[in-house]
């Protein structure tokens, strides 16, 4: 009879209970470990990409994360003159859905559950050793097949095993709300509007509410305040001042920082979301490739002899893509945050631009179009 395999994983937000209920419907006997008194998540919107759509389909989440949220058309971005710079952006035949993070997270639980995931709040994880222990704050130690980092930008899972190569502050970021919707929103499709360095984002995430999120750098002392500062939103975007209105105190600005890992693995563990590849959400896609690499984390190691070996090819597989939304994500931050404001024209012409290459679209989402389901490494 083979052994059941048995995995210990520290987090209970996307990227961990995503992993466990993978592991789980694959046989493995998987105990979720949640810092906090109870699993929660910020109440705000969230783009699924293909890529998250698919994963939420394999695991058996997929009916309820969507359920009542937003099949989006196209991703609309204005400049400060109102002009249209792209419409369907990055879209390029795939499908999209702005959906509730609260209700994606309870989703993913949900189905962590159903698998036969046990799930331990108020436990707080020190570290790991490459051998498969996983360390605790009352000094208890657990040993498993597999330990799986899913513990946030400041892990101490990673930072436990020295993986950590750098943590970078983007010096940008944003707010993020949810305001009530009216019947004469915009619907089926999410907009951007760009002034210097501020961009605002509206975007429906269920039949009652709209997602706003509010983006400057972080020297932009009025764009940062909490609550918001209605007036000086409206006045770099006038044409969005219904919606700036509606601002009201249920979220707060935080910055953007990016994540880099010398190895997501070390021996019997792993790293994933945000402990390994932490990213600006400007491509929408930070849960999506957290999703995704745990998924794929999961078929790789099932049935493996060798679980560090299985793990070294799951990080060849995957860190190309991740590596590459990073990449863009970073300069889309830039771009949208950083350019000089005597060449915001420039600036659009070469926003109007991109959008007329469809293959350099599919590059930069290029998570999207990777295939989840293949772990032959023979495609990406």
């Amino acid at each position: 009879m083979t052994r059941q395999m048995y995995a210990e994983i520290a987090g209970g937000g996307i990227a961990g209970l995503t992993t466990a209920a993978a592991l789980a419907r694959k046989g493995w006997s998987v105990r979720v470990h949640e810092r906090s008194e109870e699993l929660r998540e910020i109440g705000a919107g969230i783009f699924m990409w293909e890529n998250a759509l698919r994963v939420l389909e394999a695991i058996g989440a997929y009916d309820e994360a969507i359920d009542g949220g937003e099949k989006n058309e196209y991703w609309e971005i204005r400049d400060e003159r109102e002009r249209l710079l792209q419409s369907g952006w990055m879209m390029q035949g795939t499908r999209l859905y702005t959906i509730l993070r609260s209700q994606l997270h309870r989703s993913l639980a949900n189905a962590a559950l159903r698998a036969g995931v046990e799930i331990v709040t108020s436990s707080r994880v020190t570290g790991a050793t490459p051998d498969g222990e996983l360390l605790f704050e009352d000094g208890r130690r657990t040993k498993a097949d597999l330990i799986v980092g899913a513990d946030g930008v400041n892990s101490a899972v990673r930072n436990s095993l020295g993986l950590t190569k750098r943590v970078t502050d983007l010096r940008d970021g944003c707010g993020r709300y949810l305001i009530n919707r009216l019947p004469s929103d915009a619907a089926g499709r999410s907009l951007e509007y760009w002034n210097g360095g501020r961009r605002v984002g509206v975007v429906p995430a269920s039949k009652d509410t709209v997602y706003l999120y509010i983006c400057c750098p972080a020297n932009d002392i009025a764009g940062k305040l909490s609550p918001p500062d209605k007036a000086s939103w409206t006045k770099s975007f006038p044409a969005l001042s219904s919606y700036i209105e509606r601002l009201t105190d249920n979220g707060r600005w935080a910055g953007f920082s990016d994540v880099a890992c010398r190895k997501w693995h070390v021996g019997r563990v792993a790293i994933i979301g945000d402990a390994a590849h932490a990213m600006s959400p400007n491509l929408g896609q930070g849960a999506g490739v957290s999703m995704q690499t745990g998924f794929v984390l999961a078929q790789v190691v099932s049935g493996a002899v060798d679980v560090p070996l299985a793990l070294q090819r799951w990080e060849k597989l995957q860190r190309p893509v991740v590596d590459a939304t990073q990449k863009f994500s970073r300069l889309y931050g830039r771009v949208g945050t950083r350019w000089p404001r005597a060449f915001l024209d420039v600036r659009s012409a070469l926003v109007w631009g991109l959008g007329k290459s469809a293959s350099l679209q599919r590059r930069i989402n290029v998570a999207a179009h990777s295939d989840v389901t293949d772990t032959s490494g023979k495609r990406s």
